[in-house]
């Protein structure tokens, strides 16, 4: 057996092993529903971190010298990957299961949001409702353990997050919790009949409820008083190792927080003054905090419907499909709605949220949801930012598995950002006003290089971040608290957006400069498409391979 054969053989192993270990719904929607919820027990946890060091240990031992290019592409991500599988059961991610943002109760309700596509999904789905109540009770027991160390997100982050469990705890009935939505959708599609629909409702008034009812318990007397109220990251059990962990995971470089806060400091003043052209452009003279203040307060940038906001969402998305064969030569074919986010979780959810068949848009608090934005939201979280880019990864049928489908915080959230920049190009922006929309959101991301660094590294209090990301940007109030307390929880994960950018306006220019006239933004895109979701450092190396290859390709063109 070749090198690249055994590569292939363990690597393909070891993916339907974790399927078996985590689920396929770990990796979403699109792999199907499994008839059973992940053992989080600390043991099981500490057993897959063995497996994957073992399988670290073989991986390792191959004669890279022997595999072919892409097998070596394949290893690197491939690597990477079970590498921060493992590093998470280190630093034993599995007792903060819940943060501002992500809790493994809300991930879970989800799945409610999705369609059952047959009456096997419906019966897996009824299985895993069943065995809720182990699953939610081995949770609590790992953030008792966690709270014990003082490992858990900081106290403030976590205000109001226990409503999307409350909601449930509190269902008169199961038909009135989100669980039983798709079920119900499922029976008048014929997809269950009346006695599994009936199963399925015993199992959420038998189960799902009680267990939300004990979680609630928890949460509210026990796990919200005992968080600790330092939010520094570095403050906790691991200090600057685990932050450096949380840094490398999500924006997949070495990158030290020094060295962020810098590139973070740098941007902003570079931003800043492209806003200052706007505002010159806009008869504000360039004085960019009267233009902030005036879209913040002006009627005519806020929808006063929910319909309305989301009416606006599609036209822009649909505006994109009309220019998408002009900058794009693969699209997916897989297509996707505009839904709202569950009126409980709204409250603390984000503006908008991309998957591989939704784009979430939050309406909730419409005066917080600016229509000078809502292109460049649109064009980051649907198309051609998440919702194009993983469903198009997952249509990569060449591309192993593991890369179709496991998400890379900088690569995707990097792609989404740059395809803000993009909309400029595309025409997408109609005035000044929604180019400062779009430059205000490509602040927001510069900020959090500062922030993020600020608070988990260099002593920066909550309010000095709000304060710094409301005197940068034209983001709403409501906004700036909430963005604020997801970076406080979720420690890293907000350096992957701007630094993930970075990496692809780099590389965009170097084909440009390299090929001349012969740049085609189409193969460029397609190029970066093509990669599925891999850490920058991959990125960087393939596509630079590629401007060499083309450049080459054309030069030899020419002398023929």
């Amino acid at each position: 057996m070749t090198a690249a054969e055994t590569f292939r053989t363990i690597s393909e192993q070891e993916w339907e092993w974790r399927l078996g270990e985590l689920g396929r719904q770990h990796y979403g929607s699109a792999l199907g529903v499994d008839a059973f919820l992940p053992d989080e027990s600390p043991e099981a946890h500490e057993r897959r971190a063995g497996h994957w060091r073992d399988v670290l240990a073989r991986v390792r031992a191959l004669d890279t010298d022997a595999l072919d290019a892409s097998t070596r592409v394949d290893l690197a991500v491939y690597v990477q990957q079970v590498e921060t599988l493992v590093s998470g059961v280190e630093h034993r991610q599995f007792e903060r299961p819940a943060n501002a943002d992500t809790a493994f109760w809300t991930t879970h309700a989800d799945r409610a949001n999705g369609t059952l596509r047959d009456a096997g999904e419906a019966e897996a789905f009824v299985t895993q409702l069943a065995d809720l109540p182990r699953w939610f009770a081995q949770h609590i027991q790992n953030m008792r353990a966690g709270l014990a160390r003082g490992f858990g997100p900081a106290r403030v982050s976590m205000a109001g997050r226990a409503d999307p469990v409350r909601s449930v705890a509190a269902a008169a009935s199961a038909e009135q919790t989100r669980y039983a939505a798709p079920f119900l959708s499922a029976r008048e599609a014929g997809i269950v009949d009346e006695a599994l629909l009936a199963r399925a409702l015993e199992v959420i008034g038998s189960s799902v409820i009680p267990a939300h009812v004990e979680l609630l318990r928890f949460l509210e007397e026990e796990y919200f008083p005992g968080l600790p109220e330092e939010i520094a990251a570095t403050a906790g059990p691991g200090g600057l190792d685990y932050y450096l962990a949380q840094l490398a995971e999500y924006n997949t470089t070495k990158l030290s927080p020094e060295e962020i806060f810098a590139l973070g400091e740098k941007s902003v003043a570079a931003i800043r003054e492209e806003m200052v052209a706007v505002a010159e452009e806009a008869g504000f003279d360039g004085d960019v905090p009267r233009m902030l203040e005036f879209m913040r307060t002006d009627p005519r940038f806020y929808a006063t419907t929910a319909e309305d906001l989301l009416k606006e969402a599609a036209w822009h998305a649909k505006r994109f499909d009309g220019v998408v064969h002009e900058y794009f030569g693969r699209v997916p074919l897989r297509r996707f709605g505009i839904i709202e986010p569950p009126p409980e979780l709204a409250p603390y959810y984000t503006f908008g949220r991309g998957g591989i068949d939704r784009y979430t848009l939050n309406t909730y608090n419409l005066p917080a949801r600016p229509l000078y934005s809502l292109c460049a939201l649109t064009l980051h979280e649907a198309a051609p930012g998440h919702c194009f880019q993983i469903a198009l990864a997952s249509e990569l049928a060449d591309l192993p598995a593991f890369r179709r489908h496991v998400y890379i915080s900088a690569y995707g959230e990097g792609w989404a950002l740059y395809t803000e920049r993009l909309g400029v190009e595309m025409g997408m922006y109609r005035d000044p006003f929604e180019t400062m929309g779009m430059l205000s959101f490509q602040m927001w991301r510069a900020v959090r290089l500062v922030v993020d660094p600020g608070m988990h590294a260099f002593g920066w209090s909550r309010e000095r971040a709000q304060d710094y990301l409301r005197s940068n940007t034209a983001i709403a109030e409501h906004e700036i608290v909430t963005e604020i307390d997801r970076y406080i929880a979720w420690p890293g994960q907000a350096t992957a957006y701007f630094i993930g950018q970075s990496t692809v306006m780099r590389l965009r220019r170097l084909a440009e400069d390299t090929l001349g006239s012969d740049f085609d933004i189409r193969w460029f895109h397609d190029a970066v498409l093509g990669l599925g979701s891999v850490p920058l450092a991959v990125l960087a190396d393939e596509i630079e391979r590629a401007i060499r290859v083309r450049a080459a390709d054309h030069e030899g063109e020419e002398r023929a």
